[in-house]
């Protein structure tokens, strides 16, 4: 009954540790996630496959944020934002966190099973990586890059768990997220950066610093040259540049929105990178189900 109890009381920390109420993270490794299974069978992906990789987002963004928390725990009581984590204000455990890191990693080895066998040698990758992240910020300017690098991470896995060689145009999706990647955790890095100063943790927001906007522009422009180049090489149609340039309409939004750099503002711009996530998914599918139908009226 006491150990019940106990686990019931803990049962809402393991779930603020893990962000599950603060769910961008997943919506930001979700939608490209799925932008690689649905290219990656040509619009046509299997429920299991799509069942499989939208829960192994959940369970790797929830384990990365636990691994984050704790490699971070001497820092987070120091920084506004992050004071009242789980692990930074003493209410959970340090070695109870790893465990729990543990657990999420197991929860999602056990989905390894159910896909072909070069996805699980590519699964090592994506556990070094959430693993590696969390340190970054110690010793580079660029924990953003490795950020980008392991929300990425996914898409390859993607291509190989429906039988498809990582080819041009998944590595052409591989960097147009990294570069996203990094655009949108400059923008959360800069809510921070005052902070990070004072206790000496490095980010792009610092390394770039007044050109922190210009910087996050830049690459966003490529992340739109990027993805103009995919949908020409898919043959996309014209749903594509309308979705192009409604993610353009979005990011124009977010510069102005996020140019006085305040702290709250600069976090308003980083959450709503949710919704370009979601266009692109939306212009994908369009465009396969108006390609499919075309073809079907063709064989009429």
């Amino acid at each position: 009954m006491t150990a019940s109890f106990s686990l019931k009381q803990r049962l809402p920390l393991y779930a603020e540790v893990m962000r599950l109420n603060r769910p961008i993270g997943i919506y930001l490794l979700l939608w490209p996630t799925l932008w690689a299974v649905w290219i990656a069978a040509n619009g046509k992906p299997s429920f299991k496959i799509v069942v499989i990789f939208s829960l192994g987002v959940v369970l790797m963004r929830s384990a990365g944020c636990v691994i984050n928390d704790w490699a971070d725990r001497n820092f987070d009581g120091q920084v506004t934002r992050t004071k009242d984590r789980p692990i930074a204000s003493g209410r959970l455990p340090a070695r109870e966190a790893l465990y729990l890191f543990v657990f999420l990693i197991a929860c999602s080895a056990l989905l390894l099973p159910f896909l072909n066998l070069k996805t699980f040698y590519w699964s090592f990758g994506a556990l070094a990586l959430a693993s590696l992240y969390p340190f970054m910020k110690r010793f580079t300017y660029l924990p953003q890059l490795v950020l980008g690098a392991a929300f990425s991470w996914a898409i390859p896995m993607a291509f190989v768990a429906q039988e498809q060689s990582p080819n041009v145009l998944c590595w052409l999706l591989y960097a147009a997220n990294l570069v996203w990647t990094v655009a949108y955790d400059t923008q959360y890095a800069m809510a921070d950066r005052e902070d990070d100063l004072k206790i000496g943790v490095k980010s792009t927001a610092i390394l770039f610093g007044d050109f922190d906007l210009t910087m996050i522009a830049v690459l966003q422009c490529v992340f739109i040259g990027l993805m103009a180049m995919i949908g020409y090489l898919l043959h996309l149609g014209m749903i594509w540049p309308v979705t192009l340039g409604v993610c353009v309409g979005l990011f124009v939004w977010q510069w102005r929105h996020s140019r006085d750099r305040m702290a709250v503002h600069c976090t308003e711009a980083f959450l709503h990178n949710h919704k370009i996530g979601m266009i692109i998914f939306i212009g994908l599918c369009l465009s396969y189900s108006l390609r499919y139908l075309q073809q079907y009226f063709l064989q009429i």
